[in-house]
């Protein structure tokens, strides 16, 4: 190790004085005092902490608030919103307005719904926002599917639900409205209504000629007529529900006819 102790160096003006090489440590003895251009710092100094009054920038800010150097801050949590539920769960293609539940809701969020199986997304017609816990939303989606949810409220935070929305047409009734026929009395009738993408069938009002009953899952009208005392019409209503709980109604009709025996008196 080499050594050379001198009482001063004195660079000629205008250079650079360099003390040692890259990757070699440059010790001051103990009581020593380094002299700058504005002030000294003792050994003592440089071995121990540099205060924060000492440095250009002494705080740095978090949040908005100016923190020193080796101190602490506590940083709130973000505050997400959630979702709980929407009403109604199951629209059809033409715009439908849905309440969405939920918590932290911010007016006034961004709201899309997300295709469950493809990813594409559509953004609500229109938002309004109730309270904290509480919006609605006005949808038109053109594609039949299941679709999650995505809220987003105007600092950023959001929460996507789970599939919770079903988009699917009603049941669209392929059996014309009015009647399926005119039958006489006693006999065997047997008629079928029709709705696209109908699950099941049920009579909401009126009534079916005695004797006649409807297949709740074919749409099927069948039986043998009975108790009509003279010429009738039967006016019912029929409701084809569908998949999703979908329902569309239809008027229908059937008379029964019943002939009118003549009876003749021969007098003595």
């Amino acid at each position: 190790m080499s050594q050379i102790e001198v009482d001063k160096v004195i660079p000629q003006s205008g250079t650079s004085l360099q003390l040692g090489e890259n990757g070699d440590t440059i010790t001051l003895p103990a009581g020593t005092t380094l002299t700058l251009p504005n002030g000294s710092i003792t050994n003592d100094e440089l071995a121990g902490s540099i205060a924060n009054a000492k440095l250009a920038n002494s705080a740095i800010t978090i949040n908005g608030s100016a923190v020193s150097l080796g101190g602490s801050v506590t940083i709130q949590g973000e505050t997400r919103p959630t979702f709980n539920s929407v009403t109604p769960s199951v629209i059809t293609n033409s715009q439908t307005t849905v309440t969405i539940a939920g918590t932290n809701f911010v007016a006034v969020p961004l709201v899309t719904a997300v295709n469950a199986t493809s990813g594409a997304t559509i953004i609500a017609d229109e938002v309004s926002f109730s309270s904290a816990t509480s919006i609605t939303a006005k949808f038109t989606i053109a594609v039949d599917g299941t679709y999650k949810l995505y809220i987003e409220n105007p600092d950023g935070n959001a929460v996507q639900s789970g599939t919770v929305l079903t988009v699917s047409d009603l049941p669209s009734w392929t059996t014309a409205a009015g009647s399926l026929g005119s039958f006489a009395g006693g006999a065997a009738i047997n008629v079928t209504v029709a709705a696209t993408d109908a699950t099941s069938f049920a009579v909401q009002s009126g009534s079916l000629p005695g004797g006649i009953s409807l297949n709740t899952s074919t749409g099927v009208i069948s039986g043998n007529e009975s108790g009509a005392s003279s010429t009738t019409t039967y006016n019912f209503t029929i409701r084809a529900t569908d998949a999703q709980g979908q329902t569309a109604d239809r008027a229908f009709s059937i008379e029964i006819t019943v002939a009118m025996l003549n009876s003749v008196r021969i007098g003595s």
